[in-house]
């Protein structure tokens, strides 16, 4: 199957919470890139609400509900605050990431099998509440048997490391680690999940190089290009990044 997109609305909130007039809408900016062909919404909501609050979250839940077919995926720490928006909302898909709560952005993924016992019990509960629940983490092989093992149902390989070496000479060999990890996912029995500052330029790159990726997140940058292109061409141009790594290609 080709992989999904799903767009992080973090850096929309981030922009409407400088000033108390509403705008730009969570909620307007989600409807145009369903509406452009975004297969899901993802939203990171932090303790401190920085971006994403409560109210988006509740609200973002009430809009998924008109789009049958279309995922709503909440990221965070199952320690902080996630665990309430689960309970509440229950979402289609749970990804939980290792954030400390001041965290400027994620930047690791969690550690096995040091994180499995406490983790557990939390990925038992968003599965008995409808979720499927992904762990993010670095692009380690050794390690996505150890996630399988702790229940979890996908893993989200974190990317900024590839993202940093593309277009150097480090890039290859960043690709063949994820290439690594993602079939030592796949051969556990795990979906593959990929995101953190993939972009129209490295994107097409990774998964063509990067097996059975089943959905990237993308928010910074997409959000960024919106801004200049709007939400519906920037959303069907990352669609077309998809399509053009799924394309055949023509040998000589």
């Amino acid at each position: 199957m080709k992989t999904a997109l799903s767009v992080n609305l973090n850096k929309v909130a981030l922009v409407r919470n400088t000033r108390h007039l509403g705008i730009p809408s969570v909620t307007r900016a989600a409807t145009q890139c369903l509406q452009a062909g975004a297969q899901g919404i993802t939203v990171h909501p932090r303790p401190d609400e920085r971006h994403i609050r409560a109210q988006d979250v509740f609200d973002l839940a009430a809009l998924l509900q008109d789009w049958q077919g279309r995922e709503f995926n909440i990221e965070g720490n199952p320690f902080h605050n996630l665990m309430d928006f689960v309970r509440q909302v229950r979402p289609h898909q749970v990804t939980f990431v290792p954030d400390s709560e001041g965290q400027f952005t994620s930047d690791h993924g969690w550690s096995f099998p040091e994180d499995a016992d406490r983790l557990r019990p939390l990925i038992h509960e968003c599965q008995a509440l409808g979720a499927r629940v992904s762990l993010f983490m670095d692009p380690v092989p050794a390690q996505m048997a150890l996630a399988k093992a702790a229940s979890a149902d996908r893993v989200e390989l974190y990317t900024e490391p590839y993202a940093a070496a593309w277009g150097h000479a480090s890039q290859a060999a960043q690709l063949a680690r994820y290439a690594a990890a993602a079939q030592a996912a796949l051969d556990a029995g795990l979906g593959v999940n990929a995101g953190h500052d993939l972009s129209r330029d490295n994107l097409t790159d990774f998964l063509r190089a990067v097996p059975g990726v089943a959905e990237v997140s993308i928010g910074h940058a997409l959000i960024a290009d919106a801004l200049e292109l709007g939400y519906a061409a920037t959303v069907i141009d990352f669609l077309r990044c998809i399509d053009a790594a799924f394309a055949p290609t023509l040998s000589a």
